[in-house]
């Protein structure tokens, strides 16, 4: 073998050492990242573990389907789960209409002014105000002055107003993520500015839009504050099965406020009662959530850019 054949050529783009630190750095900063959401799923899957782990054996078609009886210690939760439902969907049937056309109009139509300003700071803030304010302002507003009463419309007022700037957020985001050109080329062809909004940017905004649905569904489903000063009661009986036992002008009972009424005002209750409304509680979250999020995803699935 000969001396050159021994030699090999030296690599011309070798790591060096800096490569090798930035990699290095990479690395950590993955695992750091993995770590910080570790520490976030993992204790929501235990709690949600523990939950359906001690309620599940309370949990059947029964129990969602018939009143609570022998002072709230037996029987099911038909009565608090259709208040949610009527609370949640008349709460949304408010806040989603008005909360997409204001952001609609502060988005598209609102001139860039002092005013303007002011009022999307209002809109952050309010985001922010504690529960319990709300439910103040839902018991001073709607149940004196505007002589509702404690009643599902009042409490479903009270809900829209808390949550409706979360939906105004998040639309004002989406429409704001539809592309310029989008626009420019249906003012070129002749239409309005109502018609382009309703026609093309509305259709493509409804992903984003849907976004603040949901979280507004997972945050008015788990108050409690809001609906007791307003609307709810710690006990009522309906006709099982009736989805129409309620009206717009009842008091009626709701998950959140049952699963605190059981959880500290109720004596010698079964241990697995609490975690079961929980379980309950969560599941119709989630699957509200669920539906947004799949229906969600369709509507991005048939976007074209």
């Amino acid at each position: 073998m000969t001396m050159h054949a021994q030699i090999q050529p030296a690599p011309q783009f070798g790591e060096t050492p800096f490569t090798r630190k930035k990699r290095r750095n990479e690395m950590i900063a993955q695992g750091i990242f993995a770590v910080m959401v570790a520490c976030i799923v993992i204790p929501l899957f235990l709690i949600v573990g523990y939950l359906i782990k001690e309620g599940v054996s309370l949990i059947s078609w029964e129990f969602l389907t018939t009143n609570p009886t022998g002072g709230m210690r037996k029987g099911g939760i038909w009565s608090a789960l259709l208040g949610t439902f009527w609370l949640v969907g008349t709460s949304l049937c408010i806040s989603a209409p008005i909360g997409v056309l204001a952001a609609v109009y502060l988005n598209e139509y609102a001139k860039d002014n002092w005013f303007n300003r002011v009022v999307n700071l209002a809109v952050v803030n309010l985001a922010g105000v504690p529960s319990i304010v709300h439910a103040l302002f839902g018991l001073g507003a709607f149940v004196l002055f505007a002589g509702m009463g404690r009643s599902i419309i009042a409490a479903s007022l009270t809900l829209a107003i808390m949550t409706m700037p979360v939906i105004i957020a998040s639309t004002k985001e989406a429409l704001a993520a539809v592309p310029r050109q989008f626009r420019e080329a249906c003012w070129n062809v002749g239409a309005t500015k109502w018609q382009t909004i309703w026609r093309i940017v509305l259709p493509n905004s409804v992903s984003g839009i849907l976004t603040g649905v949901i979280l507004q569904v997972s945050r008015t489903a788990g108050e409690t504050a809001p609906i007791m000063f307003t609307g709810a009661v710690f006990y009522r009986k309906i006709e099982e099965g009736n989805l129409f036992a309620y009206g717009l002008g009842d008091q009626c009972m709701a998950l959140s406020m049952h699963l605190f009424t059981v959880t500290t005002q109720v004596t010698n209750a079964p241990h697995a009662l609490p975690f079961a409304i929980a379980t309950v509680l969560l599941a119709f979250v989630l699957l509200v959530n669920l539906t947004a999020i799949l229906f969600r995803s369709w509507l991005r699935n048939r976007k074209k850019w």
